[in-house]
């Protein structure tokens, strides 16, 4: 059975299909990059878009955290990479109308070696992305929490990098060394590239740490940065046991519902969503 969202939860109207690729990435772990991935992927789909997420970690989170078994997956998104199948032959279904995922195993790891040896080898997923490319809204790509090889070509891959950014003292520091990578893969691979938002995660207002960062990153990058803060959120960080996204497992607490405002505040910037419209 599918998961339902309703849809004055975040609504907006029909359009032809004109795809966006976004890949999540901060090559610092633990910051909420794979549930920032999962619950945004989620509240586009329940905007009535059609979105795909691509699992591009070989930790698989994003995979299990949608409900999806690994070891039942015979194709991922290494095969694709390799070459081994087509992207399409990798995709499956979620819970979630209109999210469908392109999982990932532990076999991944081997593709940064792999990779190495392969013709174009920072180009692997924007060659095998092509082939589906006008059938979604949205394409989602959840990064490994590295610059490496497979980073690099989500970063090739995509039209704008979503940095989920936890509040604490070397924010900065990782945000500043993923900007150069940015900029370098812009200037070699990739020019079309640039930062779609930078999103504060795990935010607590009670804590004065919390506040100077938020306060600095928001001096630093101005508009990049998302009015929508995602706040420490227990039913959040409990959704993934279940395989489901917070905004299924509990879409008014106030991480989901952080999360719901967060997609309309993306959709709102790429012109698919009106100014003033809430989430």
């Amino acid at each position: 059975m599918s998961a339902e969202i309703p849809k004055s939860e975040l609504s907006q109207e029909k359009e032809p299909i004109r795809t966006k690729i976004i890949a999540v990435a901060n090559q610092k772990g633990g910051v909420g990059k794979t549930t920032t991935a999962i619950n945004v992927a989620t509240a586009l789909a329940a905007s009535g878009l059609r979105v795909l997420l691509v699992d591009l970690d070989p930790q698989g989170n994003a995979t299990t955290g949608l409900g999806v078994e690994k070891v039942n997956t015979e194709k991922e998104i290494y095969s694709a990479i390799i070459g081994d199948c087509t992207l399409s032959d990798t995709i499956l279904p979620t819970a979630i109308t209109g999210l469908e995922i392109v999982p990932a195993s532990a076999d991944l790891a081997g593709a940064e070696i792999e990779l190495i040896e392969l013709n174009q080898r920072e180009a692997r997923l924007k060659l095998a992305l092509k082939e589906i490319f006008s059938i979604y809204n949205y394409i989602l790509i959840d990064c490994p929490p590295a610059l490496g090889l497979l980073t690099l070509n989500a970063l090739v891959a995509a039209d704008s990098v979503l940095v989920p950014l936890q509040c604490e003292f070397f924010a900065l520091d990782g945000l500043g060394q993923l900007s150069r990578s940015i900029e370098r893969i812009r200037n070699a691979f990739n020019s079309k590239l640039f930062i779609q938002g930078v999103v504060l995660t795990m935010h607590d207002g009670r804590n004065n740490l919390c506040k100077s960062v938020e306060a600095d990153v928001r001096e630093y990058f101005g508009s990049l940065v998302y009015k929508t803060v995602i706040p420490r959120n227990v039913r959040v960080s409990e959704a993934p046991s279940f395989g489901l996204p917070a905004i299924v497992y509990d879409m008014h607490c106030t991480g989901a519902r952080a999360y719901m405002h967060l997609a309309a505040e993306l959709l709102r910037g790429d012109g698919r969503l009106p100014e003033g419209e809430a989430a």
